[in-house]
């Protein structure tokens, strides 16, 4: 792995453009990602003078050109979600449980070659698993307790010879240093050194390791993954040149049409999971607020017509952060739904002002009329542009720079929030004054210059 990194890094070094170039080879720098020394990271930063998405192309072909290699060539903070969401650095994860590991490793193929056809699909991926030489030592039962041997007296004799066995600690200068017990390096590299190890016996002798258990060496699992008290495996891919939903959709309902012994299940994780369950948790947790908002402006107004004219005009604010949503690709992102909430609350801070303005003025004896409407208007002009022109000129940078790294989440928020702006401050200075005219020009709307008679 060390010789591959070193020609890899070599050929991307020639790439026009990059530059700060580093690599992990192996690396455990923190608790959570631990990791033997098969894996390796290229960190690499781009000239921002260069064509981005040619110099990506590069780094991908150079990355593609070596066979037998898993590889994914992400942002830093792309591959940070991901791994926060599933553990894995993959747009769509399929995971497989079940108890047997053989069982899920055909299953996984299996799903693998379901889904490697599908329109869209790139680095398909089944986790490797590959078998690893290991030393097992089967206890004979009947020749140990000939003996007088336990289980647990030849497993330590033997493990204290192969991997060692803490036996105290020293003390020097303030720090301390454990004192292990192991094996001559000739007898933890040679089975036949293993077989012939001597084992103490309770009356005193010694008896071979070959006598009272089977040394061999089996194949092994490199590595075995648990969830939720289940073994798994996991199918991964990423996504390009389609929609992430549409895929994800087509994947599940082929993963679905398979069958599944009885104990084995799949489940379908990754970004377009984890959008929907944050979605669904945002939509849910958003109907409760706005039952709180419409709440909070009855009891503000002390009136429902009042509450109900500024609830109902909210949605026409939304109508720009969609076709902001639109323009930033069509897909309804994390950023996306953060966007349309900061526009929700820009819109009904801005409505529930005016309202509150159309009150003041008519409690100082402004009849009510096309002047009052126009009056009101006027004077909440500048407070809602500022408003609008200050959060629209923060955004703008980020507009402007693109779907760049790093803007990832801030880039369609951004686009989505400005959108937003435009139609709310529309919203507040021209439909809201109309709406409350039109509401109000009856005998009712009229009564309302005394604020303790408010419908």
């Amino acid at each position: 792995m060390r010789r591959i990194t070193i020609q890899v890094s070599k050929e991307l070094r020639s790439i026009p453009g990059v530059r700060n170039f580093g690599a992990h080879i192996g690396r455990a720098e923190v608790a959570e990602e631990v990791v033997g020394p098969n894996f390796t990271e290229l960190w690499i930063s781009i000239d921002p003078d260069v064509d981005y998405d040619a110099t990506v192309a590069r780094i991908q072909e150079v990355v593609d050109g070596y066979p037998g290699l898993y590889r994914d060539v992400l942002t830093y903070l792309k591959e940070r979600i991901k791994e926060v969401l599933t553990g894995a650095s993959a747009s769509i994860v399929v995971r497989v449980f079940g108890p047997d590991l053989n069982t899920l490793r055909a299953k996984a193929q299996e799903i693998g070659a379901a889904i490697k056809d599908v329109g869209g699909i790139a680095d398909l991926k089944v986790e490797p698993q590959v078998l690893v030489p290991q030393i097992q030592v089967a206890l004979r039962p009947e020749a140990a307790a000939q003996f007088g041997l336990t289980a647990g007296s030849i497993r330590r004799a033997a493990m204290t010879v192969v991997k060692g066995m803490k036996v105290g600690e020293v003390y020097d200068r303030q720090m301390v240093f454990d004192v292990s017990v192991w094996g001559k390096p000739g007898a933890r590299s040679d089975i036949d050194a293993i077989r012939e190890l001597l084992i103490d016996t309770p009356g005193g002798g010694h008896v071979p390791l070959k006598d009272v258990a089977d040394v061999s060496i089996v194949a092994t699992p490199n590595e075995i993954k648990r969830e939720g008290a289940s073994r798994r495996i996991d199918v991964t891919c990423n996504v390009r040149g389609r929609d992430l939903g549409s895929v994800a959709h087509e994947i599940e309902d082929r993963v679905r049409k398979l069958s599944f012994e009885r104990g084995y299940h799949p489940e379908f994780l990754g970004e377009y999971a984890a959008r929907v369950e944050s979605r669904n948790k945002l939509l849910l947790l958003s109907a409760f607020a706005l039952v709180g908002i419409f709440l909070l402006l009855h009891m503000d107004f002390q009136s429902a017509r009042l509450a109900g004219l500024v609830f109902t005009t909210l949605p026409f604010a939304l109508i720009g952060g969609v076709i902001g949503a639109v323009i930033s690709g069509g897909v309804l992102s994390l950023g996306s739904l953060v966007g349309f909430v900061t526009v929700l609350g820009i819109a009904a801070r801005n409505g529930i002002m005016m309202v509150s303005h159309y009150r003041h003025l008519q409690s100082e004896g402004v009849p009510f009329g096309l002047k009052l409407v126009l009056q009101g208007a006027e004077e909440r002009l500048s407070p809602i542009l500022m408003t609008a022109l200050c959060a629209g000129l923060g955004l703008l940078p980020l507009v402007i720079a693109g779907d760049r790294p790093g803007h990832e989440i801030e880039h369609p928020m951004a686009i989505v929030i400005l959108g937003g702006l435009v139609t709310s401050t529309i919203l507040n200075l021209i439909l809201l004054p109309t709406f409350y005219w039109l509401t109000f020009r009856d005998s009712t709307a009229r009564s309302l210059s005394k604020p303790q008679s408010l419908p």
